[in-house]
């Protein structure tokens, strides 16, 4: 803290005051709660009953209220991880993805870090129904992120089935690595976790795990030095691109259980071996996002670089 902010500080509050707030600073300077992994991804439908059908019964997810927005509406993986469905608006562009959101143990106090270190657009924390705080704020290319502090957990049908109870990604379109690491990776502490490409001397998926956890956010490269131009990204593109996967101990029992169950839909792409040596599937909402089955551990060695942490267990 500079002589300048210290005696504004002093002409505030008092030489008391200005101790007490000048420590409060230097400490939220040096210690930033806790992000423990992925809360939610956050969708537009616009057709609302298609959206409960795929969510609901191909992937098997519990229904629930949505306690941040009441035009919204939840389901469930599990008590803390959900995909949030909201109505499309009348002026959308052509992505579906309408935020991301991460879990961590003290909203306020994370908030009060990142405008520490510069986040000016980090917004205020917001109380929902069922006491959870949340804020949310854009990273440097303009995704909406919120930071999630859970409240009480919600009671889950009896008779959802999900096909899996963590989300262990998410993934979005990234113009610029250079643009976005100071913000995930130096801010936010991010740690890097896997990177791979379809073709070689690109570089397509750039991975990094969250601080304090195993859950993951995958930058989805589009742009000079991917296998992706700009010009290709039409909306079914993005749909792609923007997604979130689901962790499954074994591709073969959960798309064999979902085949059994009539869970599977006319748009889906059968289970593949991924570049980073793990065995996935995907499906498609009404609206084009992509939810990819993601084993969670690698059955061969990955492409292109190893994994520098460990992945998720379960």
């Amino acid at each position: 803290m500079t002589t300048n902010s210290m005696k504004r500080i002093f002409y505030c509050f008092g030489p008391a005051g200005c101790l007490a707030l000048s420590m409060a600073v230097a400490f939220g300077q040096q210690t930033r709660p806790t992000i423990t992994g992925i809360s939610h991804m956050c969708v537009y439908a616009s057709d609302p009953l298609a959206s409960e059908h795929f969510y609901a019964h191909i992937l098997g997810a519990s229904k629930g209220s949505d306690p941040q927005d009441p035009t919204g509406t939840r389901y469930y993986f599990s008590p803390t991880q959900f995909v949030e469905v909201l109505p499309l608006p009348a002026d959308h562009t052509m992505s579906r993805m309408a935020c991301v959101a991460y879990s961590t143990a003290d909203a306020t106090g994370l908030r009060a870090y990142l405008r520490v270190h510069g986040v000016e657009n980090a917004g205020e924390v917001q109380t929902g129904a069922d006491g959870s705080r949340w804020f949310k704020t854009m990273d440097p290319e303009g995704n909406v992120v919120q930071f999630v502090q859970a409240g009480r957990p919600p009671v889950l049908s009896a008779h959802a089935n999900p096909i899996s109870t963590h989300i262990v990604h998410v993934g979005y379109l990234v113009h610029s690595k250079t643009a976005e690491d100071p913000f995930y990776r130096e801010t936010l502490g991010f740690r890097p976790y896997w990177y791979g490409a379809m073709q070689p001397d690109h570089l397509d998926w750039v991975s990094q795990q969250v601080p304090n956890g195993r859950d993951w956010l995958e930058y989805m490269l589009v742009g000079e030095g991917s296998d992706t131009p700009l010009s290709r990204v039409d909306e079914r593109e993005l749909g792609v691109l923007n997604h979130f996967s689901l962790g499954v101990p074994n591709m073969e029992k959960a798309v064999t259980t979902m085949i059994g169950e009539d869970r599977l839909t006319p748009r889906h792409d059968s289970p593949q071996m991924g570049k980073d040596g793990k065995w996935q599937a995907n499906f498609y909402d009404p609206d084009g996002t992509r939810v990819e089955l993601m084993e969670f551990q690698p059955s061969v060695k990955p492409c292109c670089s190893a994994f520098t942490a460990e992945s998720p267990a379960n």
